[in-house]
């Protein structure tokens, strides 16, 4: 008798266990689905509160109780701000901070969502998006101040200006610097990223665009014929730092981190600046960037200088209500509260 209860339970126990893996790829699989929905489909932003429930209570990667602090950058301004942490990890309170580059704002934002990163450098407005649609995050700072400039031939034939990331800060940058000074280029949105726009000016078929960093230097220095006619990143005369490009953002359960990580971001950022070569060596080391395509004068565009959210708060808080201005729905439609932008140290 006592032999048939204890296979009794040991049967109950394998269909609880196996239960739970099939209740566990269930949640996994709905919230991968929700979440194509999100990024791929605008009317699917009514299934968001569930997706929310579903990363709550569903299994998911956590850095609780683990020594790792997982941290998502893009290829590009974000990944030479941050590429001394790519050779030599910091540790905060015994956490060692693994950084991940990655390809797109999407795959930033995918990640922030499924909870598979703690701190994530991505463009502010999407930030801010993400927040007010539920997603529990904090600013920590901005370490990129703008890196758009206006790029023409010496005697363009074409006068269009040919603009990328329709709808997000490229454009909204582009359009109010042309606002301001009366300027009628007429407008051509006929490359979807910097990089085609790019490849296009190579190929002699655009005079004029709109170009950020790194494919910035990387046109000046395969066509002599270029020159930088604009700088677009001072929304002012008096303005002597640039607009909040790029956010750091980070979960909750850094909260009680916070005063060293923000040491930490600082730090590194200085690093960047004041070894530019230094710099480029490691990212080229990585595998991040191609040899050659980087130069000192590349990474003094990128206007790189961390500030916290409270140094910054003005200036961030002015950029977001250009934003509005022009694009409401690049933000999610309202300014974030004080919860993402912290007001005190």
């Amino acid at each position: 008798m006592q032999n048939k209860s204890i296979a009794v339970h040991l049967q109950c126990g394998f269909f609880i266990i196996v239960l739970d893996l099939r209740l566990t790829k269930l949640v996994r699989g709905c919230r991968e689905a929700i979440l194509n929905c999100f990024i791929e489909i605008p009317m699917a932003r009514y299934l968001f509160p569930l997706l929310i429930l579903l990363n709550l209570f569903g299994c998911r990667p956590s850095s609780k109780g683990t020594d790792v602090i997982t941290m998502s950058v893009l290829r590009g301004p974000s990944a030479i701000a941050f590429a001394d942490w790519l050779r030599t990890p910091p540790s905060i309170e015994g956490k060692h901070i693994h950084v991940r580059v990655m390809d797109s704002p999407d795959l930033v934002q995918a990640a922030l969502i499924k909870g598979e990163t703690d701190i994530a450098v991505l463009p502010l407005i999407s930030a801010v998006n993400l927040y007010n649609k539920g997603i529990p995050i904090r600013l920590a700072g901005c370490p990129i101040w703008g890196t758009l400039f206006m790029v023409e031939k010496a005697t363009p034939k074409n006068q269009s200006l040919y603009l990328f990331g329709q709808g997000t800060t490229p454009e909204i940058i582009a359009r109010n610097y042309l606002d301001e000074r009366q300027l009628d280029y007429p407008l051509n949105y006929a490359f979807r990223t910097a990089g085609e726009i790019a490849q296009a000016i190579l190929a002699g078929k655009v005079d004029r665009a709109i170009l950020s960093e790194p494919f910035l230097s990387i046109v000046l220095r395969k066509d002599s014929c270029l020159r930088i006619s604009a700088d677009l990143n001072r929304l002012s005369e008096k303005d002597s730092v640039g607009f909040p490009q790029t956010a750091i953002v980070y979960t909750p359960s850094l909260n009680g981190m916070r005063q060293e990580l923000e040491k930490a971001l600082r730090e590194v950022c200085e690093k960047t600046t004041q070894a530019p070569r230094e710099t480029i060596h490691v990212l080229e080391e990585q595998g991040i960037f191609a040899p050659g395509s980087l130069t000192p004068e590349s990474i003094e565009r990128c206007r790189i200088h961390y500030l916290s959210a409270t140094e910054a708060h003005t200036s961030i808080r002015e950029f977001l209500e250009l934003i509005q201005h022009y694009e409401p729905k690049a933000i999610g439609g309202r300014l974030p509260d004080a919860s993402f932008i912290p007001t005190t140290p």
